[in-house]
């Protein structure tokens, strides 16, 4: 009889095959069943289609009546892959841009270990959550009854960081993570002949006014004591090349901190984008909506996280400073305390979200052994 694989070369084997398989948020239909048929596998009790298409996995030992919960991301980005890896995707237009298929594999591989191993004493739940990349899943998992069905006291969860080395962990107290808001203003004019700009209201030379003066925001109306960033992604207009446009379109994003940032970065637009219009007698409106909340970590449980990352990573730290993009896993913790960490994907690395990104192989062992060590300290044995 063969030998079972080792655990990385399982774990591996497992990311690859999701790397080639990518699926958008709330449309993870095979991953979520190849999540759910492994984990059978290891004798847990799983139950599938939880939000949508999530997956939560129950590990019962000993006889604490407390209970965890270890989350990872299931769902792939509309980015077409130029990695030309061996296990590049299959799905024309979509890819793991982002490492959710190493943070799968990830938490397989420590469920994997929990199930063999042991060495804990309470209730595990495994949660691979659908729908991360837009803000939604974990709202989908917590509105069809999550914490009522899979009661858990805390939770934990983990994100691959290009640039961090392999073998590093970082995590802290306190906000870790930012706020995303959306924004798209709307300039309405008058388009007309392009040899006749006096005859009309064209909105492009005020959209371009208008981008300029949102950079304002942070430079000037924020105290410089507060993180944030105002970024504007699009200018879109109705125009064509002999056409003045009476229509543009501005659409971006903006992070934060603290809601009274997003607060005042909202009133700032508002402000800004009904000057500009007034100015050259346009209307102007302005749609601003609040996708993910900060991701703010419990004091006392990043400090549990950092010591047990101290027992299987190579090296440990605090961040220097909280990261601009935002998580969803945010949410979980507005019900329950947690702590989220960062676990290196390697000095080159290419960027999150980019056509070449792609998760390191060489970190899933780190991030296995790093959340089952989580699991043993938290619901310690005797």
């Amino acid at each position: 009889m063969s030998k079972p694989p080792t655990l990385h070369a399982q774990m591996t084997s497992w990311r690859h095959d999701l790397h080639r398989h990518p699926e958008f948020g709330f449309e993870e239909i095979r991953t979520a069943a190849f999540v759910a048929q492994t984990l059978r596998g290891f004798g847990l009790e799983v139950a599938e289609g939880v939000g949508g298409t999530g997956v939560v996995a129950t590990l019962k030992r000993g006889t604490s009546n407390r209970a965890i919960a270890l989350r990872a991301d299931m769902d792939a980005l509309r980015i077409t892959e130029a990695t030309g890896a061996g296990w590049t995707s299959q799905s024309p237009g979509l890819m793991h841009a982002c490492g959710h298929d190493g943070h799968t594999a990830m938490l397989l591989g420590a469920a994997r270990l929990l199930a063999e191993d042991g060495g804990f004493d309470g209730t595990l739940r495994f949660l691979f959550q659908p729908a991360e990349e837009w803000g939604r899943g974990a709202l989908a998992m917590l509105d069809d009854g999550l914490l009522q069905r899979f009661p858990f006291d805390e939770i934990y969860g983990l994100h691959n960081m290009p640039g961090l080395p392999v073998g590093h962990v970082e995590t802290g107290p306190g906000p870790i993570m930012s706020a995303e808001d959306n924004f798209e203003i709307v300039l309405r004019g008058q388009g007309g002949h392009a040899a006749r700009p006096q005859a009309g209201r064209e909105v492009l030379l005020p959209a371009c006014a208008l981008v300029m003066e949102l950079q304002t925001i942070v430079s000037r109306r924020l105290s410089p004591a507060d993180i944030a960033v105002v970024s504007v992604t699009e200018l879109l207009t109705d125009g064509t090349r002999n056409a003045l446009p009476g229509l543009a379109r501005i659409l971006g994003d903006a992070r934060s901190f603290r809601a009274q940032v997003s607060d005042r970065i909202e009133q700032e637009m508002r402000r800004i984008a009904q000057g500009i219009a007034t100015l050259h007698a346009l209307e102007a409106t302005l749609s601003y909506t609040r996708e993910f909340v900060p991701l703010v970590n419990d004091a006392a449980l990043a400090q549990e996280v950092l010591e047990a990352a101290a027992t299987v990573a190579d090296h440990v730290a605090q961040p220097d400073q909280p990261v601009t993009a935002s998580e969803d896993f945010a949410r979980f913790l507005d019900h329950v305390p947690g702590c989220f960490a960062f676990i290196g994907n390697g000095e080159g690395s290419a960027p999150l979200h980019s056509p070449t990104y792609d998760f390191n192989d060489a970190a899933l062992p780190y991030g296995a052994q790093l959340l089952a060590a989580i699991a043993r300290r938290r619901l310690p044995e005797g």
